[in-house]
């Protein structure tokens, strides 16, 4: 049975995309820790992280990388703080959340509840921030 971020990356399901390649789509979580909270996930459904190929381990964690500095710039923080759990959704993903102290990393602490359009609002914040990062690298 396709997990729910499958569903997410064949269009079934509606998600707030910040990011997408062939392999790889960031998106955010819509229960987030801060506002900028993004899942990053394989296109390829994979329940368990530590089974990917080693190709694709490493270009998710560049994918990553690339998200975490447009999260960075887009929500002013003073690191994008990442947590892999993976017993929540049977499918691999990384969470980069804007942090300024370790307890905002607290999964147990209640989560924000966004509207959809704050929502829409934070993803089109990063995408910018993404966009003017891309532009200044070429």
């Amino acid at each position: 049975m396709p997990s729910i971020f499958s569903k997410i990356i064949s269009g079934e399901i509606p998600a707030h995309k910040v990011a997408e390649s062939n392999e790889f789509l960031a998106f955010l979580d819509i229960n987030p820790l801060a506002h900028g909270h993004v899942l990053v996930i394989p296109k390829q459904e994979t329940d368990y992280l530590f089974n990917l190929a080693d190709a694709e381990y490493v270009g998710l964690w560049v994918f990553a990388k690339i998200v975490a500095q447009g999260i960075k710039l887009a929500f002013p923080c003073e690191k994008v703080g990442v947590a892999v759990i993976g017993l929540e959704v049977a499918h691999a993903h990384i969470h980069l959340v804007p942090l300024n102290a370790v307890k905002e990393l607290d999964f147990g602490r209640e989560k924000l509840k966004l509207t959809a359009e704050e929502l829409a609002d934070d993803a089109l914040k990063i995408r910018e921030a993404l966009a003017t990062i891309t532009r200044e690298e070429n």
